[in-house]
């Protein structure tokens, strides 16, 4: 193993059989793992018979903690950071740490592995070309349709996370924000009770209205429909992007079918006989 490196290891987000071999040894070999919760944490190390010298690593210590991080990194020890569960750094401590290790050209290596957001993306049923992860709204109404409404030009799926006694007042919002989009509720993923809650914004909040929610939340909201008022002409866009020169038809039509809003073979198609046009010019 590579000395002086912070490996950012992704933990499962409830079946223990999602963690991936490499992260089971990497964790054996470093010599400190850094953990938001270390009592949590040594019951996942625990499973897999890993026994290694544990700190505590969470929001309200970052500061002095990250420092005594950096110095076992500067004294040549390799350093583990992990989270209660999921990809650390995403909606969870760590980013300081992994910006302060890089200013000092300390190697930073991330093994990829579960990650809420993306699971419940990947079995949402709503486009996955194109979407936002906000992570967790403001917990107080007015910033948070504030928030809601800055995101409601954005295209793609937007993904939140949301605590489960703050879900019902947050889809409320969503609804007078962004109106009967579809929605989906994913809860308690990986796990026993693992649910996939689907419909109109309206439907969703009638379901989850009727039992009490437990357990990690995702939110999962449907793109908004552009009008063709609000949207440049494909034609336009594509010209622009080509102008630029160093994209590839491909992601040309990939970046002008988002803008333009409307589907990425449509996109392409006209993105391929525009150039016919242009190469016979």
């Amino acid at each position: 193993m590579t000395v002086a490196t912070l490996y950012i290891i992704a933990t499962p987000i409830g079946n223990l059989e999602d963690i991936t071999y490499r992260a089971v040894r990497i964790l054996g070999e470093v010599d400190l793992i850094a953990a938001e919760d270390t009592r949590h944490s040594l019951k996942l190390l625990t499973h897999f018979g890993i026994s290694k010298p544990l700190t505590s690593y969470f929001d309200h210590n970052q500061q002095f903690k990250g420092e005594r991080i950096l110095n076992a990194l500067r004294r040549g020890k390799s350093v583990a950071l992990i989270s209660d569960a999921g990809t650390p750094c995403i909606s969870d401590p760590g980013f300081q740490l992994v910006r302060d290790a890089v200013a000092e050209n300390i190697p930073v290596v991330p093994l990829p592995g579960a990650c809420a957001a993306v699971t419940a993306l990947a079995a949402s049923g709503l486009p996955t070309d194109n979407f936002t992860f906000a992570g967790f709204p403001p917990a107080r109404q007015g910033k948070r349709r504030t928030f809601i409404t800055n995101m409601s030009e954005l295209p793609g799926t937007l993904v939140l996370y949301e605590a489960p006694h703050r879900l019902l007042e947050t889809l409320n919002d969503i609804r007078e924000v962004l109106g009967e989009r579809q929605v989906i509720v994913a809860r308690e993923l990986t796990k026993i009770f693992e649910e996939f809650i689907r419909g109109s914004a309206s439907e969703v909040i009638d379901t989850v209205s009727q039992g009490i929610v437990r357990g990690e939340v995702v939110i999962l909201i449907a793109p908004g429909k552009m009008t063709p008022q609000e949207s440049e002409p494909l034609e336009s866009v594509l010209h622009r992007l080509m102008t630029d020169g160093t994209l590839s038809i491909k992601d040309i039509a990939k970046q002008a079918a988002v803008i333009a809003g409307v589907s990425r073979s449509e996109a392409y198609a006209e993105a391929l006989r525009l150039k016919d046009d242009l190469d016979r010019a």
